[in-house]
């Protein structure tokens, strides 16, 4: 290190900057560096497209590609610290630059941090600072008292601090959920003016790609209603309903595809349990061309199966789902550890248990009312022995097929029964048409295997009611 006299250093002591971390720069009166020319002309040009995404807010190609800009100009950015502080890969290291950007840093930001806290008329306290950004909560107040104490705050903090820095007043959250450290979400307000707030979330299940899209949209409906009704019942209701269509199997599989990242095959140890490899592993099994590449997301659903069975042997491809109508998506595990997880981690800030909710659920359990033909097929588990007691006219619980009040009145269920069927024949014949309609070929079925198609699903779906049609002509065959 260089060793300077003090009476040097007294000298200069105008012309240079001494960072918190020890090391001494220049100041840009005296001569201007690299780096903070090509950052504060990158930043510039951020918030150049920024206020451009404003002005566009109403076209939404416009404003993606906008968008897609401005995070590539802040990855410059933030990349560039890195860039300096690499000092085993950095091709240009510089240790010093970069502590002093870490201390500095914290500096500033305790520095502000102190000031919001210390001044009593704003009444505000400072909840969470990251890095460069604070979250200060103004108890009690409106929205125009939130962005007048704001602006006040930022135009403190910036006159505190030597130029470029600047704070900037960005948004006010109303209401607001800051769950951990990077985890967050809130009704978002931009300016004064804006009528309509935006649903803005952080580091959530709503913007990870980690989960099925089930999970994220629970969770996003679930807050909204917390944040517009603030009742609980409402939000207890929703949950419920939607735990209870998954587990009578009315909800869509298309909500419940996870898709993980394949890294290939040697990027794995012997022996381990990823849903994606054991994927591949039974697509290599039928077509050792069939391996996806690197990098590509491979999709998975999880189905029920024998008692015993560790996790990953319930990983299916949804294509092999909709073909076997054995297999039926695991409403237990996705409830209890995809879908109430998240929902847990938010409500419970506000002493909400929502798996009570699922443990008043009635458990269910769906029977299929096939033919005798289909019924001979291997069974596996035992809810594959179950029959249905339950009478297709009027749902009362009999022994025989009809009740004996329905038998009572033949002319009503031969009418009810023969509604039904052509009710579940005319719901396939509108569906298969769409498939026909989409691959141009009327005269034979061409099978699909398109997962982004939601009409796949519903012939799915459509084609596993249209299996009870054989048990119902069976039943009017008796009058």
């Amino acid at each position: 290190s260089l060793r300077v006299s003090p009476d040097l250093l007294y000298q200069l002591r105008h012309d240079i900057t001494i960072s918190p971390s020890g090391i001494a720069f220049v100041k840009p009166s005296v001569r201007k560096g690299v780096l903070p020319r090509m950052l504060e002309e990158i930043l510039k040009t951020r918030i150049m497209v920024k206020q451009s995404m404003k002005a566009y807010k109403l076209d939404k190609t416009i404003t993606r590609m906008l968008d897609a800009r401005q995070l590539g100009l802040k990855l410059i950015a933030n990349v560039t610290f890195g860039y300096t502080a690499a000092n085993f890969s950095g091709r240009m290291p510089c240790i010093e630059i970069g502590d002093s950007i870490v201390h500095k840093a914290r500096e500033t930001l305790e520095r502000a941090i102190k000031l919001v806290n210390d001044t009593k008329k704003w009444g505000a306290r400072v909840v969470y600072g990251d890095t460069d950004s604070m979250f200060v909560l103004l108890k009690g107040a409106t929205k125009e008292q939130s962005f007048k104490i704001g602006q006040e705050i930022a135009e403190a903090v910036t006159a505190t601090n030597p130029k470029p820095v600047k704070l900037k007043f960005e948004k006010v959250y109303l209401p607001c959920i800051l769950q951990t450290k990077k985890r967050y979400v809130g009704y978002m307000y931009e300016t004064l003016d804006q009528k309509d707030p935006v649903f803005d979330a952080k580091g959530i299940e709503t913007v990870r790609r980690d989960a099925c899209p089930a999970v994220s949209k629970i969770l996003e409906r679930s807050i909204k209603l917390l944040f517009e009704t603030r009742d609980i019942s409402h939000i207890k209701q929703y949950v419920q309903n939607q735990c209870m269509k998954l587990l009578e199997g009315k909800a869509s599989m298309q909500d419940f595809i996870f898709a993980k990242e394949y890294r290939g095959s040697s990027a794995y140890r012997p022996g381990a349990c990823v849903p994606a490899l054991e994927i591949t592993r039974k697509m290599l099994a039928y077509d050792r061309r069939s391996e996806p590449r690197v990098g590509e997301r491979v999709p998975y659903v999880i189905v029920y199966g024998m008692p015993g069975l560790p996790l990953i042997q319930l990983v299916r491809r949804p294509i092999d789902v909709l073909q076997d109508p054995n297999l039926r998506l695991n409403a237990t595990y996705y409830i209890t550890k995809q879908i109430l997880p998240p929902l847990a981690r938010i409500l419970s800030l506000i002493g909400i248990d929502v798996f009570s909710w699922y443990n008043q659920l009635p458990r269910i359990q769906k029977v299929s009312t096939m033919s005798r033909t289909e019924q001979e097929c291997r069974k596996g588990t035992i809810s594959q022995y179950f029959t249905t007691l339950h009478c297709p006219v009027c749902d009362e619980l009999t022994q025989h097929g009809i009740c004996n009040k329905c038998r009572s009145q033949p002319q009503h269920v031969i009418v009810m029964l023969n509604q039904e069927i052509r009710e579940l024949e005319r719901k396939h014949e509108q569906i298969t048409k769409v498939c026909k309609n989409c691959t141009s070929c009327f005269d034979r079925q061409i099978p699909c295997i398109s997962l982004n198609c939601p009409v796949l699903f519903k012939v799915s779906r459509v084609s596993r009611e249209l299996s009870k049609a054989p048990y119902l002509r069976q039943l009017l065959d008796q009058f």
